[in-house]
């Protein structure tokens, strides 16, 4: 996970919030993809390609902060 750890947290939120905005008219593409799977109409494969990747930057910045932030356990505390 040091990939992850190496990336620069300025262009990750950068990216993250892009995917998740984009395209910003008629209705950001994450939001029409989640519409689509809580209605049970997510069934092509681009529908759910186009939600992996509008996805995938904010679990990153997720993962990425949550790394960053966790508390430290020093050996013999668990």
């Amino acid at each position: 996970m040091r990939f992850l750890d190496n990336l620069p947290l300025p262009w990750l939120v950068f990216l993250a919030l892009w995917m998740a905005l984009a395209p910003i008219t008629p209705e950001p593409h994450l939001l029409e993809k989640i519409r689509m799977l809580s209605l049970g109409g997510l069934s092509k494969p681009i529908d759910i390609f186009d939600l992996l990747m509008h996805t995938t930057p904010l679990l990153l910045l997720l993962l990425r902060l949550w790394r960053q932030f966790r508390p430290k356990h020093t050996e013999g505390n668990p």
